[in-house]
């Protein structure tokens, strides 16, 4: 046994990465925050508890288009974070993946101290959360087999439409989400089966006259029941038992996409001491600070009078909580305002990252 007066030696903690702004975040208005930062001369560091960079869009609807961002009349979120990595790169900006901030210290210096789940800390002037609507956890299949079967067999999102070609499939919801991917996958799957537990629907009108036509066409199946039983011998699904009114079926299946629909979470962030209703953060709406002078809200986790929840009014909400955040980082120093058209330095920067 170890004495007390000769403790078992601990590693030190590595040293903190230091930082103008800390973003938590990597959808859009995270990234276009990154270049943002970048342009009015502050460093940033990204951290985002998902696996890749896209927050929201990427894990709903990474091939549906988009057409209210300014000056783009169409491109899929897929598109649009890419050409965002594209936008900042320039800036090099780290992003820091599977990484949750869990706690959150301001010093007396006014600092920051961040940990994160994984043991990553980070040393900030100010932080921005650009969280979405925090942590996405998908509604689960609640069968004792489902567990076993993730990411083989039975999904939660769709990340590439070749993943499933040629294969049947099931794809279990009735709301948008649940809809528009079975649309989506009927052009690669061998044979589609929307199930849903009613004949009505929450998604909008023209998604569900588009399933009805489909439907008709023959382009794919509808049945009325839920999800009851997965048969999966030796790890492998070969059917899945749908139950109804009348009593229950089987239908073949190689894969399963449940979209039941996503519970947001705001996670430790909702123990920082903000101001927080109905699972957003208030904020002051002529630099989108919070309630704690140094820590800015932007995107759907912001709220305040009138907020639409719009990839557009994030953009602008970061550029905003930016100029604030750069007193934060340099207090004594005065930031002059150059447009982009003028600005040498980041001409050079583009051009560089170009070559």
């Amino acid at each position: 046994m170890q004495s007390d007066a000769n403790p078992i030696p601990t590693a030190p903690e590595a040293a903190p990465i230091q930082t103008d702004v800390l973003i938590v975040g990597a959808g859009p208005v995270g990234l276009f925050a990154a270049f943002e930062a970048g342009v009015i001369g502050l460093s940033c560091q990204i951290v985002d508890s998902l696996a890749r960079v896209g927050g929201q869009c990427i894990e709903l609807y990474p091939d549906k288009p988009i057409y209210d961002i300014p000056a783009i009349p169409s491109c899929t979120a897929r598109e649009l974070v890419e050409r965002l990595m594209q936008q900042c790169h320039p800036f090099e900006v780290p992003i820091h993946l599977d990484q949750r901030v869990m706690d959150v210290t301001q010093r007396d210096d006014g600092r920051w101290t961040v940990r994160t789940q994984q043991g990553m800390v980070l040393d900030a002037a100010a932080i921005l959360l650009a969280a979405g609507n925090g942590a996405f956890l998908p509604q689960r299949l609640m069968l004792p087999e489902a567990a076993a079967l993730e990411e083989r067999h039975v999904f939660y999102s769709v990340a590439k439409l070749a993943d499933f070609a040629d294969r049947n499939v099931i794809v279990a919801g009735g709301g948008d989400s649940a809809l528009d991917w079975a649309l989506a996958l009927r052009n690669v799957a061998k044979r589609l089966t929307l199930v849903h537990r009613r004949n009505g629907f929450s998604a909008t009108a023209s998604s569900v006259d588009s399933m009805k036509r489909a439907v008709a066409a023959g382009e794919m199946d509808f049945v009325v029941g839920m999800i009851a039983g997965l048969d999966a011998p030796e790890g492998t699904l070969r059917s899945v038992s749908i139950k109804h009114v009348e009593g229950t079926s089987e239908l073949a299946a190689d894969m399963v996409v449940v979209l039941y629909g996503l519970v947001a979470d705001l996670g430790p962030i909702a123990n920082w001491g903000l101001d927080i209703r109905a699972g957003r953060v208030e904020v002051d709406t002529s630099n989108y600070e919070s309630s704690r002078p140094g820590i800015f809200a932007v995107g759907d986790i912001a709220n305040y009078p009138n907020k639409q929840k719009l990839i557009l009014s994030g953009f602008h909400e970061a550029s905003l909580a930016l100029r604030k955040a750069y007193a934060y980082a340099y207090p004594t120093k005065k930031r002059v305002h150059v447009h982009s058209s003028y600005d040498a330095k980041l001409a050079e920067r583009v051009q560089a990252s170009a070559e």
